[in-house]
């Protein structure tokens, strides 16, 4: 019997160890090799930022990019780095345990970090996920390279219930209405395409994405976005001041059904285009902007 008891207790010993398992490959695939305790992180990527500091590990932070610091002004303070083009000798000199970057930051071909991984640095990157589920494992990801599971799980717990809430109101849905979601202005117009985040948030509200045939960031013409007549256009740019005042007084745009109804509308654009768990904010904001009607008693019973 004791014998038994002492097997069980090995068992359920390497069980735990496992789930506790520190990754030895980024979500990128690549090899990693994180040091037994994370204490000082430099995160180059505002939506694993916005992680870190909800996990509440903003003082382990030693620095961070300059997006991260315009979204967290509370940041600013921290030493500040372009994600493109870092300066790697200011970053070692910090001597972090592990460097957070983004796919982004190699979208040049090379990668601007190698002199630091050349050092032993653990340089781990998150490229930008297009999925829901992915974002999540994305927030599980970086609490295991933190030691932060069991708070990295509390996020994509709450995370998922927001998501439950949206999807089973969509579900009723019949009326679908045809949503674009511009990613960028005139005059180099983009639409979040399938395959995107995006476009499945759009399909949990209940409605249809205009591009959701096409490729995941849809370049078109004004031409053809004019002809795609959406019912409702939601926004999710960030560098115009007024992006709804722009969309409705385009010169030749009367007649698209979002424009012409007023049907124009703001997403936040942290939640809207950062890939992690603060994605269900501007979910939110999409399922009140295009039925407010059916999302407004959700509220209203809430």
């Amino acid at each position: 019997m004791k014998k038994l008891v002492a097997l069980l207790l090995t068992l359920a010993l390497c069980l735990s160890a496992g789930a506790l398992a520190t990754p030895t490959e980024d979500r990128a695939g690549e090899p990693i090799k994180l040091p037994e305790a994370v204490e000082k992180i430099v995160s180059m990527a505002p939506s694993t930022t916005r992680v870190l500091t909800d996990l509440g590990l903003a003082d382990r932070l030693l620095a961070v990019d300059t997006y991260s610091a315009g979204y967290q002004p509370e940041l600013a303070a921290l030493p500040q780095f372009d994600m493109m083009t870092p300066d790697s000798e200011q970053l070692a000199a910090l001597q972090p345990d592990v460097i957070f970057i983004t796919g982004m930051s190699l979208a040049g071909g090379d990668n601007p970090y190698q002199a630091l991984i050349d050092l032993g640095i653990a340089v781990v990157q998150i490229p930008s996920s297009s999925s829901i589920a992915d974002i999540q494992q994305d927030v599980l990801f970086i609490g295991d390279c933190v030691g932060a599971q069991e708070k990295a799980q509390a996020l994509v717990d709450d995370m998922q219930a927001a998501i439950d809430e949206i999807a089973a109101v969509g579900a009723t849905v019949t009326e679908k209405k045809r949503v674009a979601v511009e990613v960028a202005a005139l005059p180099y117009l983009c639409y979040a395409g399938g395959n995107t985040y995006l476009d499945e948030m759009l399909r949990l509200i209940g409605a249809e994405n205009a591009y959701g045939d096409g490729e995941p960031w849809a370049s078109v013409t004004e031409e053809a976005a004019v002809a795609a007549n959406p019912d409702v256009i939601l926004t999710c740019i960030s560098y115009l001041d007024d992006p709804v005042g722009e969309i409705l007084g385009r010169e030749g745009w009367g007649e698209v059904a979002a424009v012409k109804n007023g049907q124009v509308y703001r997403l936040d654009d942290e939640s809207s285009n950062q890939p992690n768990h603060r994605i269900v904010i501007a979910l939110r904001q999409m399922a009140e902007a295009v039925y407010p009607e059916v999302y407004g008693a959700l509220d209203a019973a809430a």
